[in-house]
């Protein structure tokens, strides 16, 4: 029989820039909760801009200071308290980073990540303990099935990486028809490149200013061994980008860009070098619109329209799980760096530094990989 401790090792982020360690208690299990040992939680750039760096949230979307942190975690049920419903021990599961009210119009819609509620809405890792333990208690109705074709690193990025990815894509439909520009490469843009190429798309545009991360872009493929690049041109960010874009769609542009960066001159760009009649997501958080940006010029008079999306919901993370095994893709394949827990201090000081892809602090069998 497993036996589980009574207290364990957790990480928490002070906001000065580095990490911390002390001892949790691992708490008797409420009605409708369970609990998870943790095998895969990789780092958001979330957790970077918001926490790691400082605390820049306030009140309850605020970090709650000595939060376990993490909120893209996943792992095995070890043991389901009373009132639990679905999901049991032994189950492989994806947390989705939102534990809501449950009973507002956005949690019935799914979208926890919109919740109204300001006593009841918690995010993991935030306003509840996440993923940088040994084990997560989560509450049921926040889990996700995670498919034994895919590996907890996996579901690890649908938890939130991808699965922001997969609802942006879907605000404005991929397909073979298109021509993608993806401006940002870090782990998010590379999500998105891999999801439209899945989808069909058949020129996929890179824009990224980081050198390393340029390098990794160019290199990565659809399937590990398949040949399939996930970008067909990785351009340098630069003053001409839009120029290069429409150079290489037949002075067209794209029919649908996805904005990863959250800079200024990056968003001018996607909306600059998308076609007319074609439609833009930002999903790079932070950040503003460049003060050049003239809405007639760039947007009205073109027909183009723009989509502001902000993480996913329950539904669409189930069905990119089933998704991700019919296209046999992996997002693990976008992990460059695996970590031991008691290395998150170096997970994050990379993560931070914008020279790598996904960063993940795995445990057990993930580790070993």
């Amino acid at each position: 029989m497993f036996e589980i401790p009574k207290t364990m090792t957790g990480a928490y982020l002070p906001g000065n820039s580095t990490v911390e360690f002390k001892e949790y208690e691992i708490p008797e299990l409420k009605h409708g909760e369970v609990l998870v040992k943790t095998k895969a939680s990789t780092i958001c750039g979330s957790d970077i801009r918001c926490i790691y760096n400082e605390h820049l949230g306030k009140g309850p979307e605020g970090y709650q200071p000595g939060m376990i942190a993490g909120h893209e975690p996943s792992g095995q049920i070890v043991k389901c308290g009373p009132g639990t419903r679905h999901f049991k021990e032994g189950d492989r599961v994806v947390i989705y980073h939102i534990s809501g009210c449950g009973i507002c119009n956005d949690c019935r819609r799914g979208y926890m990540i919109s919740c109204t509620s300001e006593k009841y809405r918690k995010a993991y890792g935030w306003q509840r303990h996440g993923g940088m333990a040994p084990y997560i208690v989560a509450e049921e109705k926040d889990l996700v099935m995670l498919p034994a074709q895919l590996s907890y690193a996996d579901g690890a990025q649908v938890a939130c990486g991808f699965g922001t990815v997969y609802e942006g894509l879907e605000k404005i439909g991929v397909s073979g028809n298109d021509a993608v520009l993806v401006t940002g490469l870090g782990p998010v843009g590379l999500a998105a490149a891999m999801l439209c190429r899945a989808m069909g798309a058949s020129n996929i545009i890179g824009i990224e200013a980081n050198d390393q991360r340029i390098a990794i872009a160019k290199n990565l493929e659809l399937r590990k061994g398949s040949g399939i690049k996930l970008f067909d041109t990785v351009l340098k960010a630069g003053p001409d980008n839009v120029k290069e874009v429409l150079a290489l769609t037949g002075g067209m542009g794209c029919e649908k860009t996805v904005e990863c960066s959250a800079n200024a001159n990056a968003r001018l760009t996607a909306v600059q070098a998308t076609r007319k009649w074609g439609k833009i997501v930002l999903i790079g958080e932070g950040g503003l619109m460049s003060p050049d940006f003239a809405p007639s010029r760039d947007m009205i008079h073109d027909q183009k329209t723009m989509y502001g999306s902000w993480v996913t919901n329950m539904w669409r993370m189930e069905e990119l799980v089933e998704r991700l095994v019919r296209w046999n893709i992996h997002p693990e394949d976008l992990i460059t760096h695996r970590f031991a827990l008691e290395q998150a201090p170096e997970a994050y000081a990379l993560m931070n530094s914008g020279t790598c892809g996904k960063v993940a602090v795995c445990f057990d069998e993930e580790l070993s990989k």
